[in-house]
């Protein structure tokens, strides 16, 4: 019988299908090689075809679907209670088939390769960032140890690479000095590495009409609105500024019951990168709140709750501001004697 439906469970080697037909009976289990994939749904007619969204997910999504198939991706977390028992490749994708057809099902939209291309800068840059806190904490550590102290910021580490290019054996062995000067000399080269992508993200910024909207909002700048716009993608998929607030993990988390609602911390689920950016961008503007407002929304939120708590509320508003323009084709409009912040 003709298959109407296809969970894939995608790994990389061995792939794994579980195909239905319309009655919802199994007529379709196999396993596949990497290479036999695209061969084996080529020949296939048009049919939903379901994905875990992990890993080369979106890659496989947009060669599938370049046959006519209709794909989607399927959050892990949403698959696992179609799992009737045990863990193996055959569950998995049987897990997947009935999963996809549920009608309530949230998706996870396929990105196009220009997404995932603006956001591998975005994760390249977030792992150099890391990498660069690592080598200066390391100097700071270890130049401590022989008393000396530079002030807190990544811009006063100046000062610590001053005295370890010096020829002073007095303030620091030359043992010790030859180690310290391979980070610096590491340090350096993160340094450039970041100043290039940060050009790039900016450059692609430059020529996205949406990310420059989007950078107009207080709080948000180049690096932010470009990861929103090359995260997000097709707005139209979220039905609303909150379902988008909730979907990066910027609304309460619900636990209510018997006619009671109980409202928790954040859920934290969703995109922690633009989360992270989001709730920066946040301080970012109430820092000039609190420097240039003193009365409004944010202003008494931050009279009445604390700092970190009033930075996520103004996060979820930034998101929420930001689908706007984004489903509209707005541009900002700032309202008159409100703070303008430079954004991340």
């Amino acid at each position: 019988m003709e298959v109407t439906t296809i969970g894939l469970d995608i790994a990389k080697r061995v792939f794994q299908a579980h195909g239905v037909n319309e009655a919802g009976r199994a007529v379709l289990r196999r396993k596949l090689g990497r290479g036999e994939v695209l061969d084996f749904f080529r020949a296939l007619p048009p049919c939903l075809v379901g994905i875990e969204a992990c890993g080369t997910a979106h890659h496989w999504a947009r060669e599938i679907g370049a046959f006519g198939h209709e794909v989607r991706l399927i959050p892990a977390s949403y698959v696992k209670p179609y799992v009737k028992r045990g863990k193996t490749d055959a569950a998995d994708a049987e897990a997947i088939c009935e999963a996809v057809g549920r009608p309530s099902m949230r998706f996870v939209p396929v990105k196009t390769a220009e997404q995932q291309a603006v956001l591998v800068l975005h994760r390249t840059r977030d792992l150099l960032i890391r990498q660069r806190t690592m080598l200066v904490n390391a100097l700071r550590g270890h130049m401590a140890e022989f008393g000396i102290i530079a002030p807190q910021g990544i811009a006063r580490v100046a000062d610590l690479l001053a005295v370890l290019l010096g020829e002073d054996e007095a303030t620091l062995p030359p043992l010790g000095r030859q180690a310290l000067r391979g980070l610096a000399a590491e340090l350096e080269t993160v340094s450039a590495r970041v100043e290039e992508i940060e050009a790039a993200i900016l450059a692609w910024h430059k020529a996205s009409e949406a990310s420059q909207r989007l950078a107009a909002v207080p709080g948000i700048g180049p690096i932010t609105a470009s990861a929103i716009v090359a995260t997000v993608g097709d707005v139209s998929n979220f039905a609303s500024a909150r379902h988008l607030a909730a979907w990066i993990g910027l609304v309460p988390r619900q636990n209510s019951t018997g006619g009671k609602p109980r409202q928790g911390g954040i859920s934290k689920a969703g995109d922690r990168y633009l989360r992270r950016l989001l709730v920066l961008g946040a301080t970012s503007v109430i820092r000039q709140t609190r420097i240039k407002a003193r009365e409004g929304w944010l202003a008494d939120l931050v009279g009445r709750r604390p700092t970190l708590v009033a930075a996520v509320a103004q996060a979820n508003k930034m998101a929420r501001v930001a689908w706007a323009l984004l489903a509209r084709g707005e541009s900002y409009r700032p309202r008159q004697g409100s703070p303008q912040p430079a954004g991340a």
